[in-house]
């Protein structure tokens, strides 16, 4: 794919995604949808990418929420074969083209094999705000807000962010910051556990980048792919006996695995470590433990 609406650069294993529409406070449209979403195919392809930073284009936003023109437009096509709105006015809401564009991306992120850091550069509001819930960590500069604007436009939280928000803040947090739809600014959203670290304007990328290098060197890749997965999908699980069974697979197959006998050499012969399977190839064969389930 080319692309128009964001830009894909990778250095020392660690892939930026940059939203790229400055003009327009990089707003999402369902273009900038599908190309992120190529981009982590192509993350979860590459095995020379072990991390990946989403960031924002510009000074003054992250991203500004959904584009107007593509909120405007959503429904346009009512009774035609490819809209959910049928001609009668009624909602197919089983239909693939009812799914909302932030939940098809946010599910994207949940589902990659490789960790995600978030750089707030600016204002993170609507999709700009819940296309960060699904990354691993968040970074921002001092200037960043956050808004869950939704119900001050007459519609609801979108994303999967009645699923992930309160996960990382609390119930009463999420349904704060959503009820009233005010901007947070990044002092409370660190308080609240959103933000791990405000780093200034200057070095917000460098410091992300950093972090993205601590999760690559001296880690196995097979390992972090399984270890954020059991994470994240562990947030749903209803009893701890769910998590030892996927551990216990875990310890057993890696503990076969060349990635276990160069992890203990290493660290008897006291040198760095050089994991030999990838994520592309060597993934385990109880993965993925878990049946997706579908959109209906």
């Amino acid at each position: 794919m080319v692309y128009e609406q964001i830009t894909f650069d990778v250095r020392e294993r660690v892939a930026t995604i940059t939203l790229h529409r400055p003009d327009k406070l990089n707003a999402y449209s369902v273009r900038m949808m599908e190309e992120m979403i190529d981009a982590f195919d192509r993350v979860d392809r590459d095995d020379g990418i072990g991390a990946v930073i989403v960031t924002g284009s510009g000074a003054r936003a992250f991203c500004a929420g959904a584009d107007l023109e593509m909120g405007a437009k959503i429904f346009d096509a009512t009774g035609n074969p490819d809209s959910p709105v049928r001609a009668d006015g009624t909602i197919d809401y089983a239909s693939e083209k009812a799914r909302d564009f932030g939940g098809r991306l946010t599910l994207r992120m949940f589902e990659c094999l490789k960790p995600v850091i978030g750089a707030v550069n600016g204002a993170a509001v609507g999709i700009g705000a819940t296309m960060l819930l699904p990354m691993d960590i968040r970074l921002c500069t001092p200037a960043a807000r956050f808004g869950f604007v939704f119900v001050r436009r007459g519609i609801v939280p979108e994303g999967g962010s009645a699923w992930f928000l309160p996960r990382i803040v609390g119930i009463a947090t999420a349904l704060d910051w959503c009820m009233s739809g005010r901007l947070v600014d990044a002092a409370e959203a660190q308080a609240a556990g959103l933000v791990s670290e405000i780093i200034e304007e200057g070095e917000l990328l460098a410091r992300a980048h950093a972090r993205a290098r601590s999760y690559i060197e001296g880690s196995a890749p097979v390992s972090v792919a399984l270890t954020r997965q059991m994470m994240w999908r562990g947030l749903g699980m209803a009893h701890p006996m769910e998590a030892h069974r996927v551990e216990s697979r875990g310890v057993l197959a890696r503990g076969r695995s060349a990635d276990a006998r160069e992890g203990v050499a290493a660290f008897i012969e006291k040198r760095a470590a050089c994991f030999p399977e990838q994520v592309s190839r060597d993934m385990p064969d109880y993965f993925p433990w878990w049946d997706e389930p579908v959109y209906r």
